[in-house]
């Protein structure tokens, strides 16, 4: 992965896909997987974060002390520094190794600055998504090219291969490099490769997939296409999607070069088949084989010590040991009220001393007067932290809509403009900075800031990482996530925010799409009018602006005799028991071990069993299907009654043209759908059967109810067509719907679709 996210003293990470890296190791140490992750040291990291008085963000890199950092020198067997070696257009660059302890895991990092380098390539991984297209391309070789070689230099073979996002794609030309190497063909190594290799995208929108000058690529490639014995255009044809653009994709890359895809929730591996379904042109996007895993949290590492502490009192010890038991979670509510509120306040003040300190340092280095810093504090009080408080804390990218609370400011000054009933809201996070439109949007809310009427209602907290992110999740009261619906792949803050009590006010995308169940928060759900981007922020807004109005402020002021709302601390249980143990990343690894990593490691063996005979089969049979799928062609030898008596049996004849093909490399498949409401069985009259356009089949109206093969039945007339059978007794009445289609299949194929090939009648 490009990133870890491990702790905020060790600045090897930017955003969420470094923390969740981070999380995975962590949880791969927990559950004793024998796991290995492969990096890259950046000796600047990303960068510290400053607002001036005019609310700029103003980024300063500081480079680490490798001595003071938890990592320390791979050495080999004569106790040098093991390094690697890439070759790069008229040179070769090295990297040193390190390694990162987590747990049991080891994370190595390569570093590229070491003597034998330039001083140009000695700067290759300095910083964190630094430099240009070029710095980029760099870097990707080192970790994907040079991390297959730092592993083997070890003496480390995994049995699976997990890309985490496209950087570190090369990975896959290196390995079918070594394969190469020892006699296999390009195309044998390749399905060799991908059958043991997975592909996680956490990216919402095709502009978000690293990508390539194919030039560019050719250049710093020659020395690998050479070795890998293929011609410059076939090594391009791994990275190019129909209708993207010229560029060499990365993405493209991981998908051709693996057999196990998924996205990071249920709405992003759907947004994700759709961007991808150019890999698999003939298949229906919902049929092809990305999947799905929800992302999680690490627990130990985001639930305050306060909660550990309380649950250790009241659910006992093992706790850790069922977190993925929803059922053992319902203890929650046992827990005395008075003492849960308690447990939340003690770590909302805590919180309330960090931002207090934080914006006190940031406001006195901007000149701001001291009686004004304490107007701006005044309902920042850790001695008396019953204020409602709103957290907004993440990357300050536009599709998140940090400023959507600011679309209709007489009503927002409505809801915040009664000092029986304060409400303040803090918001936090980094812009990339060459994200102009991002650093923007700090501007605007440090305006928003600054206007008499949201002084110290609206705050901006300045240096946002691990650290912070921790203590606002923890301290909040509500954690606002209001991006443009289906362009959040899954984020996580929502999910350590509602392990420590603190509640969503969220867009049902990403893992609230899941996560809310009706009654453990508040959803602002999709606008219906997506595509007209005014209409669509200012019903989202107004929708915001009824929850906050007649949800959670009367329902957090609404406080019984004991100073607090007992309403709201069962809905922050509520908030805790369902999301903590549906959204940890040990149910979501565990999810990866079942889903990919076992059958990654199982394909991945018999692909390569007996000298990888079954590798060249495959390669061997998907060069023909693909020489001969042209002149694939379906059509009906019979026309099927359209009405039928229930009980009846149903026989239908096609011919398929197999155009050199054999009748048992393909599957003609007959599916069946009847509206949705049809649940129960059939138990007399009988149905009508329409065939059904592919466009109109299984609609939202309608659901696939039946599948059924036909079966081969010898030649048409002696000529190259196949005649294939079908008898079946459909168990339905009422109006059916049913299509025919061909693909072609394989014993070996990871997927059954995964050829990309289909035609329908």
């Amino acid at each position: 992965c490009a990133e870890y996210g491990l702790h905020e003293s060790f600045p090897m990470y930017s955003g969420g896909l470094g923390v969740l890296a981070g999380d995975h190791c962590k949880t791969a140490s927990d559950l004793r997987l024998p796991f290995t992750g492969v990096g890259l040291l950046y000796r600047a990291g990303y960068f510290h974060q400053r607002l001036d008085g005019e609310g700029n963000q103003l980024a300063t890199y500081v480079e680490s002390d490798i001595d003071n950092l938890p990592i320390s020198a791979v050495k080999d067997a004569g106790g040098q520094q093991v390094q690697v070696s890439v070759e790069f257009p008229e040179r070769t660059v090295h990297a040193a190794v390190w390694k990162a302890r987590v747990g049991h895991v080891a994370v190595y990092l390569l570093d590229t600055d070491v003597e034998e380098n330039s001083p140009e390539d000695r700067a290759i991984a300095y910083q964190l998504y630094g430099g240009d297209t070029e710095t980029r391309i760099k870097k990707e070789m080192i970790l994907g090219l040079g991390g297959v070689r730092a592993l083997r230099s070890l003496g480390l073979s995994p049995t699976v291969w997990h890309i985490n996002e496209g950087h570190s794609a090369f990975l896959i030309l290196e390995r079918i490099r070594e394969l190469v190497s020892a006699g296999e063909s390009f195309a044998a190594a390749m399905e060799a490769v991908a059958a043991s290799t997975v592909f996680t995208t956490h990216t919402p929108v095709p502009a978000g997939h690293d990508h390539f000058p194919e030039d560019m690529v050719l250049r710093y490639l020659e020395a690998l296409i050479s070795q890998l014995g293929i011609k410059p255009k076939k090594l391009l044809e791994l990275g190019r999607l129909p209708d993207a653009g010229p560029d060499f994709n990365m993405t493209a890359l991981a998908l051709r070069g693996s057999r196990h895809q998924n996205g990071v929730s249920q709405i992003h591996g759907a947004v994700s088949a759709s961007i991808c379904a150019k890999c698999w042109p003939q298949i229906p996007a919902e049929e092809n084989p990305m999947g799905f895993i929800t992302n999680g949290v690490h627990v130990p590492t985001f639930l305050d010590q306060a909660w550990a502490d309380l649950y250790d009192r009241f659910l006992g010890a093992d706790w850790r040991n069922h977190l993925s038991d929803f059922d053992y979670w319902q203890r929650i509510h046992d827990i005395p009220d008075h003492l849960f509120w308690s447990v939340s306040q003690s770590i909302k003040s805590q919180m309330l001393y960090a931002v207090r300190a934080s914006i006190t340092e940031q406001h006195l280095r901007n000149h701001v007067s001291e009686p004004h810093i304490e107007r701006i504090l005044r309902h920042i009080d850790p001695s008396d932290p019953n204020v409602l408080t709103i957290g907004f804390a993440r990357r300050f990218a536009t599709y998140k809509r940090a400023t959507l609370l600011f679309q209709n400011l007489d009503w927002l000054r409505h809801l915040i403009d009664k000092d029986e009933r304060p409400v303040v809201f803090i918001f936090a996070g980094k812009a990339h900075p060459a994200d102009g439109p991002g650093q923007q949007l700090m501007r605007d809310i440090h305006e928003m800031s600054a206007r008499p009427e949201f002084v110290g209602k609206v705050l901006l907290v300045e240096g946002y990482d691990l650290g912070l992110a921790r203590r606002l999740v923890c301290g909040v009261d509500v954690w606002l996530n209001n991006p443009v619906y289906s362009m959040e792949a899954s984020g996580t803050s929502g999910m350590k925010a509602a392990i420590n009590g603190t509640i969503n006010l969220s867009v049902t995308d990403g893992w609230w799409g899941e996560g809310f169940t009706g009654d453990n928060g508040w959803a602002i759900r999709p606008s219906p009018h997506r595509n007209d981007e005014a209409r669509r922020d200012a019903e989202d807004a107004r929708t915001l602006y009824e929850i906050l109005q007649d949800g959670v402020i009367p329902l957090y002021y609404a406080r019984g005799k004991h100073g607090y709302s007992p309403d709201w601390v069962a809905l922050a249980k509520r908030s805790m028991a369902t999301v903590l143990p549906r959204f940890n990343m040990k149910r979501a690894l565990e999810e990866y071990i079942s889903d990919f990593y076992i059958p990654a490691a199982q394909k991945g063996r018999q692909i390569s069993a007996d000298k990888k005979n079954g590798a060249r089969e495959l390669a061997k049979w998907k060069g023909r299907v693909e020489k001969a799928w042209a002149g694939v062609a379906i059509r009906n030898l019979d026309d099927p009654p359209h009405r039928m008596t229930f009980g009846d049996k149903l026989c239908m004849d096609v011919a398929v043209k197999l155009n050199g093909l054999a009748p048992e490399d393909l599957v003609v498949e007959f599916q069946i759908a009847r509206p949705k409401e049809t649940n129960e069985a059939a138990v007399g009259g009988g149905f009508t059967l329409d065939e059904s356009p592919m466009q109109r089949f299984g609609a939202e109206e309608t659901e696939v109810a039946l599948v059924a093969r036909f079966t081969p039945a010898g030649s048409v007339d002696g000529t190259d067509e196949q005649r294939y059978s079908l008898e079946l007794k459909p168990e339905w009445c009422g109006r059916l719907s049913y299509r025919i289609r061909v693909y072609p299949f394989h014993r070996l194929l990871t997927h059954p679709l995964e050829a990309g090939r289909l035609v329908w009648l």
